[in-house]
């Protein structure tokens, strides 16, 4: 059965990765996972935005990708070392921090794509989204993890879980047993899409076994990260469900949006 996650939404799907920085965000300092990316994804006309989760020093959710302040600010520390008031005033030139708790209320319509970084964001989390499951993917390259994320949200109430995403061993596993034609069996239990690179180093991750023995299961693939749009019109010629991507915009049009 379809998840509600996909319903009443455009095929093959466009997944804006951290949101949508235009030109002239780039000029103006906007940041990933900030809240302008976001309206900007969202004036776009994407549906989906993929995102990422840390959590503060005060146990807030906050949307961020890194474990470490190092790569946007120069700063060793953990996010989960500093203040969410602290945080919010390094954003506030760049886009503004959003939670996840206000990027859902404050972009009622999108669908969120959320990878759970950390175990610690796990369970508050999954009070979070007690209202939103229809509207959420919950992911991680820890499939521990993302189970844990979604067994939150049902224990904190939800009457249906979010949609989810297989990590890593999820991935291995589906990758080694179609390419020997073998059922997947339990593996794609509660798995909704799957979400690959198409090559991993040398190996091709993406390959017609896979994506025959994830459609025989009703499971999407998105592939990600792809900026090029001749690349995004070769994917999805060849069956994939939908490309996570820095360029919606370019998606959009690339996709006849």
């Amino acid at each position: 059965m379809t998840h509600p996650y996909f319903e009443k939404t455009r095929h093959p799907r466009v997944l804006a990765h951290r949101g949508l920085i235009t030109a002239a965000g780039e000029d103006s300092g906007v940041w990933e996972n900030s809240a302008v990316a976001f309206a900007a994804a969202h004036a776009a006309g994407v549906e989906y935005i993929e995102t990422d989760c840390q959590v503060t020093a005060d146990g807030d959710v906050v949307l961020f990708h890194d474990s470490t302040l190092q790569r946007l600010v120069d700063d060793p520390r953990a996010v989960r070392d500093v203040r969410t008031r602290e945080l919010a005033s390094m954003f506030a030139d760049h886009g503004g921090l959003l939670t996840v708790g206000e990027a859902l209320s404050s972009f009622p319509s999108s669908r969120l794509n959320i990878d759970v970084k950390t175990d610690a964001a796990a369970e508050p989390l999954g009070r979070i989204l007690v209202d939103h499951t229809h509207r959420v993917l919950v992911t991680s390259f820890s499939d521990a993890r993302r189970r844990a994320a979604v067994a939150a949200t049902l224990r904190a109430g939800a009457a249906l879980r979010p949609a989810t995403s297989g990590g890593s061993r999820t991935i291995a596993a589906l990758r080694a047993l179609s390419s020997l034609r073998l059922s997947p069996g339990r593996v794609l239990r509660d798995i909704d899409a799957l979400q690959i690179p198409e090559r991993r180093g040398t190996l091709r991750v993406l390959t017609g076994a896979l994506l025959r023995a994830a459609h025989a299961h009703d499971v999407e693939v998105h592939v990600w990260t792809v900026n090029d749009e001749e690349d995004m019109r070769r994917l999805v010629a060849a069956g994939v469900d939908g490309v996570v991507t820095d360029r919606a915009d370019v998606a959009l049009a690339a996709l006849g949006r």
